[in-house]
């Protein structure tokens, strides 16, 4: 067996693996380390979704007799129909047998208990869902219904991308944690440390010469998997005491900064924060290799019963070209399963499918926003990485995994990178499909909008959040809800789908400014410059500017004493609002909005309480996208040409020699017509204007070259066919 053994304990997500083990696999591999990784996630749920054993779990409670909800009762009773196609629809939803989706959407095949209540609302969802999604929709709310069941049941704590969540949220003091930790392992926990048992024992025949992992990682992203992460530790700690555990991830790296309680050190024996790979090839230094005098960088460790952290190490940080390629040997690629728990678009893309995951960079090019953790550094450093790296890497991972699909999950995704990604992709002739989260600013021109469809881009997801300008200026957003329309209108007109961030309660919003920023959101949802959405509540964590100095933002922190996790503060607001209130309206409407109804209603419908009028004029958004284009282009700006070879006509007019072009695209057919010895010219630069060419061709060079043979460029470029040109594939970037 490999010394380093990575593992993502449950849960994380079903339908693709939490990439940060198969990053510090890749790295590793940098290093000549061998590793094994395993996502214990996905491992139990499929050990715990079969019919063998829920047809064990019903007969245990058949035989309990205890008092179960009408819900439970229902399942109960339907035990049979609800095991005895299980199986298939696991089957199903990990791609495995597509044809099943026919059965699966036929009346009364699968059972149905509450998660079904809601498809009276949906049933209008069916039609533009298609037949597949529908029956990952029914055979989602299906699992829900036996999930539901578990949590009355079994385990109240279970959940299908989280467990014991609670018991980390925002927990200031490890006790409750620790007590739960000292109960008899829970059902889930016993298939939990069965699978890990089974790779420390039975599939490890060297164990017998006392060959076990020397290291393990355990990689905690979320307080969802931070209650299973420490039992894991405990079982290592318990049956295999000479192995070492360490624990990080973006759980560690924002909540256990100030962590004292040397408690924890009983479940793991270091903590690492930010980065792992320096970390972790420290610790193998110290761990593995026996170093006589261990270095450490960003670890908490337990020296003579104290906490202590340790940042001794000389060694420079390693830059982001120096990683290696994410490594997803080892994962049950082909074991996720695809859900789709409600029809949200941008949600779909979250838990349908499969994706690569990646980063364009390191950290955030903005860095200013007011409500995030802008203070770490996992945030604060920023490093982009060549695009001609991040292409090499999608390659790679595309010939390993055989998935085309990526999802790069930066905190925003640079303007400028996106761009030279796009390009890479296009010179490649790669066919890939990708989606990222950004910042709607200036930059996304409707050009580059069409460049990065073309290079695959699916979806964006940004950050509109308080659609209010004085919030956005508080939150120091960098953008305007003018900006944001325009940009999402880009967007939405090159085929790319647009999810927005959005947030109520912000510090010193008012109830005005809630309804305002309704009022915008239905105008851009209405105008179809938006097609996803999701509201959530401010909250104040403390590495935010805002948690750092709250006095400012006019809010008063209530701290807790810390010694084990710290981020989530609770606050008083300065207004006396109570934010939550407008929560179920502002999320019912949206619901309505997302599907195109509800436009016409006053936004007064949506709240049970009395709501002033919004003060945004009715045709806001609307006016705030008639803005005139500019014609000027910059000297240095990048002339793109994402079209065909046209087929020429000649002919003569009034005796003079025209050409007629006429450009076959994938979906239409246009024509241009030109003086003859502009054709020919336009005929000469367009091969070299493609991406695949390899060459840069700016503004300034083509007038340079027209001007070579002909006068007056600006009056042939900005001419009716050249504009027609424009409106086809070719681009100013």
């Amino acid at each position: 067996m490999e010394d380093i053994l990575l593992i993502t304990p449950p849960f994380t997500q079903l339908n693709t693996p939490y990439p940060a083990t198969a990053y510090i696999k890749g790295f590793l591999n940098t290093k000549g380390v061998p590793s094994f990784q395993m996502d214990l996630g996905i491992e139990v749920i499929l050990e715990l979704f079969t019919s063998a054993t829920f047809t064990a779990i019903f007969d245990e409670i058949k035989k309990s007799n205890i008092e179960l909800s009408h819900n439970a009762a229902r399942i109960l009773a339907l035990s049979k129909q609800y095991t005895q196609p299980l199986d298939r629809v696991i089957a199903f939803l990990q791609g495995k047998n597509p044809t099943f989706a026919r059965q699966i959407c036929t009346a009364n095949f699968l059972p149905r208990a509450s998660r079904f209540e809601q498809l009276d609302d949906l049933n209008w969802a069916f039609g533009e869902m298609g037949m597949q999604d529908k029956a990952k929709h029914l055979a989602t709310l299906y699992l829900e219904d036996l999930s539901d069941f578990l949590v009355e049941c079994v385990d109240p704590h279970f959940g299908f991308s989280r467990y014991a969540e609670k018991l980390g949220q925002s927990a200031n003091n490890f006790d409750e944690l620790y007590e739960r930790l000292q109960d008899d392992l829970t059902y889930i926990d016993q298939i939990t440390i069965a699978l890990l048992e089974l790779r420390f024992r039975e599939s490890v025949p060297e164990l017998n010469s006392g060959r076990a992992p020397k290291l393990v990682l355990l990689s905690v992203p979320f307080p969802g998997n931070l209650y299973s992460a420490f039992r894991c530790g405990q079982y290592i700690k318990t049956h295999f005491p000479d192995v070492k555990v360490a624990m990080g991830g973006g759980f560690p790296n924002t909540e256990l900064r100030s962590i004292t309680d040397a408690r924890v050190f009983e479940f793991v024996d270091y903590i690492t924060l930010d980065d792992g790979e320096l970390p972790v090839e420290l610790l193998i230094d110290a761990v593995v290799n026996k170093s006589p005098e261990p270095t450490y960088k960003r670890t908490f460790l337990l020296e003579n019963g104290e906490v202590v952290y340790k940042n001794d190490t000389l060694k420079p940080e390693y830059k982001q070209a120096q990683l290696g390629t994410p490594d997803y040997s080892d994962l049950l690629l082909e074991e996720y399963i695809s859900v789709i728990e409600i029809a949200n678009p941008m949600h779909s893309l979250w838990s349908d499918g499969r994706w690569n995951k990646l980063t364009m960079a390191h950290g955030c090019y903005w860095g200013k926003c007011t409500f995030c953790d802008i203070s770490l550094d996992y945030i604060k450093i920023y490093e982009p990485i060549a695009a001609t790296i991040l292409v090499d890497r999608m390659e790679q991972l595309v010939a390993q995994t055989g998935e085309t699909g990526f999802h790069f999950v930066d905190e925003a995704a640079p303007p400028a990178l996106m761009k030279a990604v796009a390009l890479e992709i296009l010179k490649r002739e790669l066919v890939v499909t990708w989606w990222t989260n950004i910042r709607f600013e200036k930059n996304f021109t409707a050009d580059l909008c069409v460049l990065l469809k073309a290079s695959g881009c699916i979806a964006v997801s940004g950050g509109l959040e308080v659609a209010s300008d004085r919030l956005l200026k508080l939150i120091d957003k960098g953008v305007t809800v003018a900006q944001v329309a325009q940009v999402t209108r880009n967007f939405t007109a090159a085929g790319i789908m647009v999810h927005a961030y959005l947030m109520y309660g912000y510090p010193t919003q008012t109830v005005q400014e809630t309804v305002d920023s309704l009022e915008m959101v239905r105008q851009l949802f209405e105008l179809g410059i938006i097609q996803s959405g999701f509201w959530h509540q401010f909250a104040l964590t403390a590495h935010s500017p805002v948690g750092l100095e709250p006095e400012a933002y006019g809010i008063t922190p209530h701290y807790n004493e810390i010694s084990f996790a710290n981020n989530d503060v609770d606050f008083t607001d300065s207004t006396g609002i109570d934010h939550s209130a407008f929560s179920y309206g502002l999320k019912k409407s949206l619901f309505n909005y997302m599907h195109g109804i509800g436009f016409d209603l006053s936004l007064q419908e949506w709240f049970d309480f009395e709501i002033p009028e919004a003060t945004i004029q009715q045709h806001y958004i609307e006016d705030c996208l008639n803005v005139s284009a500019e014609l000027t282009v910059k000297p240095t700006a990048k002339i793109i040409w994402l079209g065909t070879t046209p087929i020429v006509d000649s002919f003569t007019k009034k005796k003079r020699a025209m050409s007629r072009l006429t450009f076959h695209e994938v979906d239409d057919v246009f024509e241009i017509v030109l003086a003859q010895e502009q054709a020919d010219w336009l005929l000469e630069i367009l091969p070299s204007l493609q991406p695949s060419s390899g060459r840069t061709q700016t503004f300034a060079t083509i007038k340079k070259d027209f001007e070579s043979r002909f006068e007056h460029f600006e009056l042939f470029w900005f001419s009716k066919p050249m504009g027609t040109l424009r409106e086809s594939g070719l681009l100013i970037l």
